[in-house]
Order: structure tokens, then sequence, then C-alpha cells
């Protein structure tokens, strides 16, 4: 039987068949209900489009402030790179560089790596290496948070103008439309198309091999076949690999990736990243993340406070936004994936289904608990008036972005093919 429309499930590893979509249709696993492949209906020509409007529109945005606040004919104001400056010579690089790669590093990779891979088709060409490009644009998806940065300005922006006059800057206009143009642009772009291009034998993510009989078993890995991960494909391990020490060094035969039938050491790094967001998690919670300073004194500003702040001054919608983003996503994310990860330890076929679905929560939210330390940047950066008014972030921002960073490892590192492995039957 010949397999080039076979395809495997990269979140519970079921082997299924291609099916033809409607133009703008989306598949489902059969198993678990995850995305396979979408069929969009956008061309090359307009998702390239997307992303030169977004790159023009990007520089704007940074070479402009973000917001200006005026006090008795003083005026301060920022560009987004000047906002992580300040933080990075108040002492708190860390999270200036956290606010530099989420904010400024990976939506400028974005958008070079779709311009780079659609141009040399919009010119008849073919990309150099496209491949790596691909992957680069697979990698850096969890990272770039434009969108969160834009809900964090208009928190900011809240809790200025009750400080001083607020001036919205010509860049906060332009990073909301490098927003919705990258939104745009990601949604309508079908990396399976242009994997398809970069190794047309091979079809769009399919083994071009007559399987083996053992083939009926449900997944790829009791088929013997692996699925790559950064481009889908679906592969037989080299003739020489018989064992599993030697599956893990095998390489995927279209985008040179490694191959593993499972990620290594899954659980142990999960857990790893895991207990050491919880330990963290209490002092970002106690801490002070921010310090103001006045004529009056000092007055140390926990998230919490923070929350109650937006609550007493009438912006009870953001006080409930930011509660969720910065108290209860992060807890419910360490609950989350204590649960999938203690659950799989333990190999439980129980609930398989709604387990992978927390899984696929966990990894669409996580990257909305960067709230607070987007806030305590535009913070930092604008309030700087001498001994007047000043605003400094605190202990509790580095322990709160660690929180942010660690958990969002803990995701990527689980594997939720994990879950689905005790469903299976012992015997082949």
């Amino acid at each position: 039987m010949n397999a080039t429309s076979l395809i495997a499930c990269r979140e519970c590893d079921f082997l299924q068949w291609e099916t033809p979509l409607a133009e703008g249709g989306t598949a489902r696993c059969q198993r678990c209900r995850a995305v396979l492949y979408r069929s969009s209906p956008a061309k090359h020509g307009h998702v390239l489009a997307l992303a030169v409007a977004a790159a023009v529109l990007f520089a704007v945005a940074n070479c402009f402030p973000v917001v200006g606040l005026e006090v008795n004919g003083t005026r301060v104001d920022t560009t987004l790179f000047g906002a992580a400056s300040s933080l990075y010579a108040g002492g708190m690089w860390p999270i200036a560089g956290l606010v530099f790669v989420t904010t400024l590093l990976m939506p400028s990779l974005n958008i070079v790596a779709l311009i780079y891979l659609l141009l040399p088709l919009q010119l008849g060409g073919f990309p150099r290496r496209p491949e790596n490009a691909l992957r680069v644009l697979r990698h850096i998806a969890p990272w770039g948070m434009i969108e969160v940065l834009m809900l964090g300005m208009l928190v900011a922006l809240v809790k200025l103008q009750h400080i001083a006059t607020v001036v919205p800057g010509i860049a906060m206009g332009a990073f909301g439309a490098v927003m919705v143009l990258l939104a745009a642009a990601s949604t309508a772009f079908n990396s399976r198309d242009l994997w398809a291009r970069v190794d047309p034998g091979r079809g769009e993510g399919g083994v071009t091999l007559v399987l083996p009989p053992r083939s009926a078993s449900a997944t790829a890995a009791r088929a013997g076949l692996f699925v790559c991960h950064d481009c889908g494909l679906l592969s037989s391990p080299p003739a020489h690999a018989h064992a599993g020490r030697a599956w893990g060094a095998s390489r995927c035969p279209r985008c040179r990736a490694a191959l593993h039938l499972r990620k290594p050491a899954s659980l142990a790094r999960t857990w790893a990243f895991l207990g050491a967001a919880m330990v963290l998690y209490v002092p970002a919670v106690l801490l002070p993340v921010m310090v103001s300073s006045t004529l009056f004194g000092a007055q140390a500003d926990t998230i919490l406070s923070g929350v109650v702040y937006l609550w007493t001054s009438g912006a009870w919608p953001l006080a409930a936004m930011v509660f969720i983003a910065s108290i209860v996503v992060p807890m419910l994310k360490i609950l989350s994936l204590a649960y999938l990860a203690w659950s799989t330890q333990l190999r439980s076929a129980h609930l398989p289904s709604q387990r992978s679905h927390i899984y696929r929560m966990v990894e669409r939210v996580g990257r909305w608990s960067m709230l607070d330390v987007y806030v305590i940047t535009i913070l930092v950066a604008l309030v700087k008036f001498g001994t007047v008014a000043s605003i400094d972030a605190g202990p509790g921002a580095l322990a709160f972005g660690a929180v942010v960073v660690l958990t969002m490892f803990a995701a990527l590192s689980f594997d939720p093919r994990l879950i689905w492995d005790a469903v299976e039957p012992d015997d082949e």
C-alpha cells in the first residue's frame, strides 16, 4: 500500500489519511481533535504583501516614541527599545533581554523569514535553503508577543493618566497595525505548501514507501515510523537503525532535523522547569514588582496591589484582565502541567482526550502572563522626573518574568504523545 498521503498527528501520533479540504477548511485528528492542517485560500503574493507592510510599519514603530508623559512642561517619551534600555540601565538586564527578545527580535525574525521565503517565489525563483527559514518560523512562533505588548501599553496608559498628561505616540498605532498584519500573515501562510515545494517528491507530509504489514498499528511509533516535528514529514528509519539509540541519531530526510520517537527526557525536563517555576511563583506574587519614589517617600507595589489600584480607579475590566493574566494564568499553568506530567508518569489511561485539550490550552494562553512585564517596562521608562517622581522595577519582576519563561519551557518540553502511549496495547 503506498502511503504518500499518510500522516501522523503531532500530538497523539495517530496515523490517518489526508483528506481533501474545501477552501478555508480545517482537518482535525480523528483521535485527539488536534488541528492537522488547514486549506488556506490566500496566495503567496497576498502573504508577502502583508509581511512587507508589517516590515515597514515595524520600522516606523521602532523609530518613533510609543508614548509620552508630560508634567509641568517637562515631557518624557520613549521608544520600545529605549524602554528596554531603561531596564538594562537599572540593573534589570534579564527583564530587558526578555522584552527585547519577545517584542523586537522574534517579530523581526518572523517578518524577515516570511519575506525571505515568499519574495523569490513571487519573482519566479526559489529561496535558498528554505528549510532553515521554515524551521525558524516554527520555533519562534510561541515567543513573539506583540499582542500582549499592546494590552500592556493600554494598562500602562490607565495607570499613567493619574500621574500626568499622557500623549500616545505614532509607534503605538504602528505596533497595533503590525500586530494585525502579522496575525493575518500567520493565519494565511501555508507552511505545508512550502514544505511540499522544498521536497515535491515526498508530497505534503507523507512517506514515499510501501508500509510493512505491521503498519496496521494505530500510531507512527508502533508502525516504526518517525514524524518530524519541524516539517511534518512521516519517514522510516535508516536501514542501519535498529535500536532506540540508533533511531535517536536519525535525521529527517527533508529538513535534516533530529528525529525521535518521543521528545528525549520529556518528563524529566518538564518537571525541572516546572519545579523551578513553582519555587519562584511565591516571590513573584509577594515581592514588589515596582517601587515608586516621590518627594513624599517610596511605595512598593506587588502584582495584587496593582490589580487593586486599577479596580479602585474604575478600570475594572483591565483589573480583571491583569488579575487573570498575571495571577490566575500562571497558577493554572503550573497546576495543569503538574497534573499532566504526574498522570503521564503514572501511565494513566484516564481521559486522554481531555488531557490533550488541557495541554493545548496551556500552550495557547501561556504568553499572556507577560502582561505585567510589559506594563512595568513602560512605567519604568516614562516615570523619570528626577527627585520628583520615578518608578523602578522591583525584585518581584525578575521572579515573575522567570516564572513566565519557565512555564513556557515546561509546556514546550512536554510531549503530549506520551498521554496516548498509555492507551496503546502493550503487544505489537
